[in-house]
């Protein structure tokens, strides 16, 4: 059986889920160019997520899928605030926390974000795995954040507000 086209299954997935559940990404904008994106979702909108040896992911967490900055764009914070982003929309929905399947042995981007930039961001293991680790962000710790990554954002941005560098997908 041939797959159909990548570009346009995820294109199906997103309209569906948006439709269904609302907003599932994030897209950093640094002078108009697209920075850095994170797609996200209840588990049960990601039905393959439960292939993975650390799954399921839990009841009270939404499922973190990728996240991707664009290398000329990495090392100013965008990651820590796309993060941020998806934590403030989520606890504006009641979600308490954001769980991810890292990659600890992640080269170059694709479905997976590496293991060490969810670390990196605030999430820890709650489930080892040699390949596959399940790491989770209480969003409590994440709201947190939000004075730090204002400072950062101002010094990457200057003026720009963080709510105009996210939007939604």
């Amino acid at each position: 059986m041939q797959a159909g086209d990548p570009g346009l299954e995820k294109e199906a997935w997103i309209s569906a889920t948006l439709l269904e559940w609302g907003s599932c990404g994030k897209v950093a904008y640094v002078d108009g160019v697209a920075a850095g994106f994170v797609l996200y979702a209840p588990p049960l909108y990601v039905p393959r997520s439960v292939a993975f040896p650390t799954s399921p992911v839990s009841s009270d967490a939404v499922l973190l899928m990728t996240a991707h900055i664009i290398p000329e764009f990495s090392g100013g914070g965008l990651g820590r605030m796309l993060v941020q982003g998806v934590a403030k929309d989520l606890t504006r929905r009641g979600v308490r926390a954001i769980e991810a399947f890292g990659d600890l042995k992640w080269e170059q981007p694709g479905c997976m974000a590496p293991a060490d930039y969810l670390l990196s961001v605030g999430f820890k293991t709650v489930r080892p795995h040699l390949r596959f680790p399940r790491l989770r962000l209480e969003l409590k710790t994440a709201v947190s954040w939000r004075e730090d990554v204002e400072v950062a954002l101002e010094r990457l941005l200057g003026s720009m507000s963080p709510e105009r560098a996210l939007r939604p997908v």
